[in-house]
């Protein structure tokens, strides 16, 4: 028996990967970075830095591939860490004249170039699609704090 759920999991993947692959392409034309490294860059930009932590946070990115994609932005000289007198356990991750450049010469660029598939939605459009992707992802959210404290209401097997 098919379950109807699966049809629109896979639309929603696919709608996802649409979009990723029409960012992730432009990016790779227009700016020569990779999708983690721009992630970065938009992050950091109009700020004074932030700690790997807040990094990680605000990107989704994980701690170990972080660390690297910062490696490669500082090997670039559009990033450079600042350690912290207060505590040196704590760096800063700071744009650098460079990156500021960098960040104001694509960011504005690639979200106008994303933002193509969208031109025809108006309010009461994204209103809906947010509320519906805040209801599943709430649900989602709910069944993985269930599942981790050995709750789980249903088991395969």
């Amino acid at each position: 028996m098919r379950e109807r759920y699966l049809r629109s999991i896979r639309l929603l993947a696919e709608c996802y990967q649409a979009f990723e692959r029409l960012a992730h392409g432009n990016l790779r034309r227009r700016t020569g970075l990779t999708p983690a490294q721009f992630d970065i860059v938009a992050t950091l930009g109009n700020t004074a830095g932030m700690t790997f932590k807040e990094l990680g946070e605000k990107t989704l990115i994980t701690k170990g591939t972080l660390t690297g994609v910062v490696d490669r932005l500082e090997e670039r000289k559009l990033v450079t860490r600042v350690t912290q007198r207060e505590d040196r356990r704590c760096t800063i991750v700071r744009l650098t004249e460079s990156g500021e450049r960098e960040f104001e010469r694509i960011f504005a660029p690639h979200v106008a170039y994303c933002k193509q598939p969208f031109l025809e939605y108006g309010e009461q459009d994204f209103e809906a699609l947010e509320r519906q992707l805040t209801k599943l992802r709430n649900h989602l959210q709910q069944e993985d704090r269930l599942s981790c404290n050995g709750n789980e209401t249903d088991q395969i097997g």
